[in-house]
């Protein structure tokens, strides 16, 4: 009753367009990418969620999430999983679109899951982080009916038109699709 008499003048107000910071990945950690850095949405009905593309951060976990954190950048993922211990960080809402592949209509149907480390830098591709990336991926494919195969679980430079090479030739794909099988 005493919160009754509050008038609603002096109670906290939620922004416009405002979103509570809850993720789509239980255990992941909320670090926002700048809104400058992504395109809001509402997929998977303004578009269907086809791919998971994987990438390679050529950065640390943490200069990766100051990335996406500066808005001069034009450049986020939905996730970024960690080295060490397979950490995984939300920098964007599934539903919205990330700007991760280089080529718009791949962003919009895909989900960019980012992995802490370097293309020609092997021992940062740990068990760790290869278990907890297959465990997320797994989960974004049961979300939206995404197969799980290699058709549809990508690295960046198989996306058309891209200059990159990452996940890079240390990436161990048998490894990492068996682990996505079986998550």
């Amino acid at each position: 009753m005493a919160l009754a008499a509050v008038p609603y003048a002096l109670l906290p107000s939620t922004p416009a367009g405002a979103r509570p910071r809850v993720v789509d990945h239980p255990g992941a950690d909320w670090m926002s990418a700048d809104r400058a850095n992504y395109t809001a949405s509402d997929r998977p009905w303004t578009y269907p969620l086809e791919f998971v593309v994987i990438h390679v951060t050529q950065t640390t976990y943490t200069n990766a999430l100051g990335i996406f954190q500066n808005p001069r950048k034009k450049v986020s993922a939905h996730y970024v999983v960690r080295s060490a211990d397979g950490h995984i960080a939300q920098c964007v809402r599934e539903h919205d679109i990330a700007w991760h592949a280089g080529n718009w209509d791949y962003n919009t149907r895909s989900i960019g899951i980012e992995h802490e480390g370097w293309v020609d830098r092997p021992g940062y591709f740990t068990s760790a982080l290869y278990e907890e990336s297959a465990k997320l991926t797994a989960a974004v494919c049961t979300r939206y009916g995404i197969p799980r195969d290699r058709a549809h679980i990508i690295g960046h430079y198989e996306v058309p038109g891209t200059d990159h090479t990452d996940p890079g030739p240390d990436w161990d794909w048998a490894h990492y699709m068996r682990l996505v099988s079986f998550a």
